[in-house]
């Protein structure tokens, strides 16, 4: 009788995702780029080199096809697409959240302490540190060197 693999392939894994009721549909724009959806959250897979499966766009909230990057502004998340950048709701923030769960465990990926809290962004943007770092110039520190000594 022949054995089942423990290291699935890009197909297989594609498969399981299928048998657990994920939408999974190619990708345009991406070669061999797959887009996985479940519960109005989604994310683009690709064939790996060193795992079977490797992320080409975290998961996020799929809108019009196109999966929404998650947005941290301090104060709010918010949903950011390549036209529109949109408040996010709890029960948005809850479907990424069970999806990525749900998409871990099957694709095998590690799971990490704080990604099992809660939602994590994509990107970060707090508005009280914008641009600050341009305004104030590095200063000297005690111990480097200073002119040419």
């Amino acid at each position: 009788m022949a054995r089942k693999s423990r290291n699935p392939n890009f197909d297989q894994t594609l498969d399981t995702l299928r048998a657990h009721s994920f939408d999974v549909a190619p990708y345009p724009g991406v070669a061999a780029g797959v887009l996985v959806s479940k519960h109005g959250a989604g994310a683009v897979l690709v064939p790996g080199k060193a795992a079977p499966v490797e992320f080409w766009e975290r998961p996020g909230a799929v809108f019009g096809g196109k999966v929404a990057r998650l947005l941290d502004r301090g104060y709010q998340k918010f949903l950011k697409t390549e036209k529109y950048e949109l408040p996010a709701t709890f029960s948005q923030l809850q479907a990424i959240h069970l999806f990525s769960e749900e998409l871990s465990q099957l694709v095998g990926t590690v799971s990490l302490y704080n990604e099992g809290l809660g939602t994590t962004s994509d990107l970060y943007e707090y508005d009280r540190l914008k641009g600050r770092e341009a305004a104030e110039p590095a200063s000297v520190q005690p111990w480097e060197p200073a002119g040419g000594h």
